[in-house]
């Protein structure tokens, strides 16, 4: 009985000791461990200045010099920057192709492509994904008809998402499926219109959708259009792909796919169309 005691007593001291070892040790970490940061945080304040007069701060602590953004020479009269993939020049329609594959048959005449009513949709034969787009167009001068039947074409990022192009000088339509609208989505800020006839152009910004690897949406496609200089949409959100009924929804697809511009039976011109991959 004695032996037990004795041995409960040596085991209680070696837990105290032991208890207070690793107290003893934790504290000194911890002290450590504040120790080190408390000194990372003074010379990360030193390294930036931070605490001193702005007059005092060294300059280049707040200098990027890397990566160094690549050389662009901008477009002169009209023309395409030095970086773009011209998409139609005003010569032919080489780049593009009709829905069955074969040679596009819109006419092309005075350096502008005109939809042949039934000759169907043109598509480009290189596909993109996130990209800056120019493409100016033209309804015709004689009006005929009104509202969505007037002036009609549009334009499919990745064969999916319209941009509408529409006659909506003086010509009264649903919101949503006006000029500059992603149609049946989104409504423009501005109706921006020149008159029937006259040369009008876009400047779209499109961020394309991604999609994991069991076909899931990871984020949804953006886009904004400039509109005759005037901005029509501010980086909306596209819900899916465009629908005439029903409600749009997403479908994974390639990362890269064409552009489609549509024959809605108007006579609707196009020109200097080019992109630029972002």
């Amino acid at each position: 009985m004695v032996y037990v005691t004795l041995a409960n007593v040596y085991i209680g001291l070696l837990e105290t000791k032991l208890t207070t070892y690793i107290m003893q040790n934790v504290f000194h970490i911890m002290v450590r461990a504040f120790l080190s940061l408390t000194i990372l945080i003074i010379i990360g304040q030193s390294a930036l200045g931070q605490g001193k007069p702005r007059e005092e701060m060294d300059p280049s602590v707040t200098e990027i010099w890397t990566p160094v953004p690549p050389k662009v020479t901008p477009g002169k009269n009209n023309l395409p920057p030095s970086d773009a993939i011209v998409l139609f020049d005003g010569k032919d329609l080489s780049n593009w192709v009709s829905a069955d594959g074969s040679p596009a048959k819109w006419e092309v005449k005075d350096g502008a492509a005109t939809v042949v009513a039934g000759t169907g949709t043109i598509t480009s034969k290189q596909g993109f994904g996130d990209m800056q787009l120019h493409i100016e167009w033209r309804a015709p001068s004689k009006v005929v008809g009104d509202g969505q039947g007037r002036g009609n074409s549009g334009i499919f990022l990745m064969e999916k998402y319209e941009v509408q192009v529409l006659d909506c000088y003086n010509n009264v339509t649903y919101s949503n499926g006006q000029t500059a609208s992603i149609y049946k989505q989104h409504v423009p800020l501005a109706n921006a219109c020149l008159a029937p006839g006259e040369w009008q152009t876009y400047d779209i910004i499109f961020n394309a959708p991604v999609f994991d690897d069991k076909g899931n949406l990871r984020r949804p496609a953006y886009v904004t259009v400039i509109h005759n200089g005037v901005l029509a949409l501010n980086h909306v959100e596209i819900r899916g792909s465009t629908q005439y009924k029903g409600l749009p929804s997403y479908e994974a697809h390639a990362a890269k796919l064409p552009i489609v511009l549509q024959d809605h039976g108007n006579p609707v011109s196009f020109r200097n169309i080019w992109v630029r991959e972002l």
